[in-house]
């Protein structure tokens, strides 16, 4: 996606984003399935790539929380190798005793500090309130999910929350620089200064400043957490970027999600300097309906779409999102979540047969 934005400082994307090398006219991608029905959406696009003739050749890692791994570095040094990466989401336990989060593992060590979820209704499949077109570009690194817990003493747990100014600078330029790039015309920042009046207060005036500054041809403005969810609900359409710390955007993630039918449709992708992980914006596992054969592989298809605009496949990445999107707005081969009974598979070659006739 984004392949050209300006340098201004440390906080900025400088320079065009380091892509991954071609060999003999292919690029070679990591391809990381992780957990639930990863791998039932990841061969999905495999098999589109295949039908495709895409010049993508992958080198998979079979990661899986299920196998009690403690770390992430084989798929670390594959995507360091590489530079980009198609992947699943990684299931995190909220058993107290077990690990930590890989899937924020993984974007911290490569410093994949940007997530974008791209929350934009489907044709064909009905919602409540048509037309929404929203992103939420979420602050990967810290926040919330610093990951630095402990128990000072028995019986008493301090979770801290980070904010520094860097990383709210980088993020609130990434934001902007998104919405130049795709004519977007407001970026909204999303926080609880009104409690957390130095973390969340730092963050909101960073985002203000440099939207005033730097970007006075886009809207700029702030809402808190708490009512942004309320009239994402109510008004979505209000909304055209919004920017967070990590935990907000979680939130308004799966809101998001649930106003355009579900997390089987959200595009999504982690950027970083150097490197690039496109995955299912709304980051649902779905361990409930894995080997069943009827996960909606829609999110991963067109997070796989973004992935081609990423390394300049733009004809591709076009034909493939039509091809899905005609899939399904025709409604004769849709699964159970959009109201459907084709199965995963089913789904898929429709929408290979579908590329034939285009």
């Amino acid at each position: 996606m984004f392949r050209t934005v300006q340098r201004r400082g440390m906080a900025s994307m400088a320079k065009e984003l380091v892509l991954p090398k071609k060999y003999g006219g292919r690029y070679t991608v990591t391809l990381i399935p992780g957990d639930g029905v990863g791998k039932e959406i990841t061969d999905s696009v495999v098999s589109i790539f295949e039908a495709e003739n895409i010049p993508v050749d992958w080198e998979r890692v079979d990661i899986s929380t299920s196998d009690n791994i403690q770390d992430v570095s084989q798929a670390v040094e594959s995507l360091k190798r590489n530079k980009i990466g198609l992947k699943g989401i990684w299931h995190t336990s909220a058993d107290i005793a077990d690990h930590g989060s890989f899937n924020v593992a993984l974007r911290k060590q490569l410093d994949m500090f940007a997530h974008v979820a791209f929350f934009k209704s489907v044709p064909g499949v009905k919602t409540k309130i048509p037309n929404v077109d929203l992103v939420v570009i979420r602050e990967n690194t810290e926040g919330e999910y610093s990951g630095l817990e402990h128990e000072s003493v028995p019986g008493v747990v301090e979770s801290l929350k980070i904010i520094t100014k860097a990383k709210s600078e980088r993020i609130a330029r990434f934001a902007f620089d998104f919405a130049k790039k795709y004519n977007r015309k407001s970026v909204c920042a999303v926080h609880k200064a009104n409690i957390m009046k130095m973390g969340d207060g730092l963050f909101r005036n960073t985002v203000t400043e440099i939207g005033a500054n730097e970007y006075p041809d886009i809207q700029t403005s702030s809402i808190i957490v708490d009512n942004a969810s309320m009239q994402a609900v109510a008004k979505p359409h209000q909304f055209d970027v919004m920017v967070t710390p990590s935990m907000y955007g979680t939130i308004i993630g799966n809101i998001g999600a649930a106003l355009i039918g579900g997390p089987g449709l959200v595009a999504g992708a982690h950027y970083g300097r150097e490197h690039a992980v496109f995955e299912p914006g709304s980051q649902h596992v779905g361990l409930d309906i894995k080997g069943k054969n009827v996960a909606n592989p829609t999110a991963m298809i067109l997070s796989s779409t973004l992935m081609l605009q990423h390394l300049g496949l733009t004809e591709s990445a076009k034909r493939i999102a039509k091809a899905t999107h005609d899939v399904i707005s025709l409604g004769q081969v849709t699964t159970k979540d959009i109201g459907g009974s084709a199965s995963t598979t089913e789904f898929t070659e429709a929408i290979i047969k579908r590329l034939g006739e285009l």
